[in-house]
């Protein structure tokens, strides 16, 4: 048994069984992997993959037990390269990081500022997409962490640990006629046109969740996964935005005015999304207590290695 026919094998699986595609993401030939699972399946006595003529069309019932085992010895065997590369080279390596533009625009910097002057020789990179996504890039391996709201405990594959609380906004071109209400209410805003993220964002729901309280459906124009976008199309006239209050600046977002809406939804919690198990560079440590300070190293190595009666609450 070889490390790289499991590779071969749980790279077949993510591509849908397509041996093709598994083939160019890994640079080889389709018959070189279809060659490397067959010598697997020989010397593991059962089959892993029904087939169809030359065709994988699913996974056998032992291939599914199968196919879990080898992506467990692929996390170790990437995690025995990271406890090497730790003692060999402690303040230099990669750090890539999952998430949504409104982390990456508004959260972010300042941390990275802080983290890349005391590590000048870690390689930082930053992955966008929705919060799904970014924890898919976690558990595939793609990143080492992701940040993102709540969908995070979607995925059993990760660790949750809770960063900050947010809520939102209301913004609007100056001249709106919402702006000279006194108390901002679910009933006024629904009596407009209204911008806000793309249901892929799961604080969605708390927006959704405030208008069917009263009985009302908003009318939402348009949807986006990024809060500039929507304030450009609320800066056009198309309606008025809700969105997280971090993504109004005063100061840039001069043709626009903001309201404070956090008295009518309910707050989000931004968290960091760890693969359970990994092991961490002893800077990721130092990252994730930049972003979120309550996290210190005890608090994670607690939380990604499964000890009891851990309290991870802010």
């Amino acid at each position: 048994m070889k490390i790289q026919q499991l590779r071969y094998l749980v790279e077949v699986s993510k591509q849908g069984l397509n041996l093709s595609a598994a083939a160019e993401k890994l640079h080889t030939s389709q018959p070189g992997i279809s060659k490397q699972i067959r010598l697997l399946e020989d010397e593991l006595g059962v089959e892993i993959f029904v087939r169809n003529g030359k065709r994988v069309v699913a996974v056998t019932p032992p291939g599914t037990a199968i196919l879990e085992i080898a992506q467990r010895i692929l996390h170790e065997a990437e995690n025995l390269k990271q406890a090497a590369q730790d003692y060999s080279s402690q303040d230099a390596g990669t750090l890539t990081i999952a998430t949504t533009h409104t982390q990456a625009r508004y959260a972010l910097p300042e941390v990275i500022r802080r983290f890349s002057q005391r590590y000048p020789k870690v390689k930082l990179g930053l992955m966008q997409g929705n919060p799904v996504q970014t924890c898919e890039f976690a558990i595939s391996g793609q990143a080492d962490i992701c940040i993102a709201t709540e969908a995070i405990a979607n995925f059993d594959e990760l660790v949750m640990l809770p960063c900050y609380g947010w809520n939102r906004c209301v913004v609007a071109p100056p001249d709106h006629p919402i702006l000279r209400k006194k108390t901002l209410t679910i009933e006024e805003i629904a009596r407009y046109p209204i911008i806000t993220y793309d249901f892929a964002f799961t604080g969605r729901s708390q927006v959704n969740h405030a208008f069917e309280a009263k009985g009302l459906t908003p009318n939402v124009v348009l949807t986006a996964l990024d809060s500039d976008v929507i304030k450009t199309y609320v800066a056009l006239g198309l309606g008025i935005g809700i969105l997280a209050k971090m993504a109004f600046d005063p100061e840039q977002d001069k043709n626009l005015r903001a309201m404070d809406a956090s008295h009518l939804f309910e707050s989000s919690t931004t968290r960091i999304g760890i693969p359970r198990k990994a092991y961490l560079r002893a800077y990721i440590y130092d990252f994730i207590e930049m972003f979120a300070p309550q996290l210190s190293r005890k608090v994670v190595d607690d939380a990604v290695h499964g000890k009891p009666k851990i309290d991870y609450d802010m």
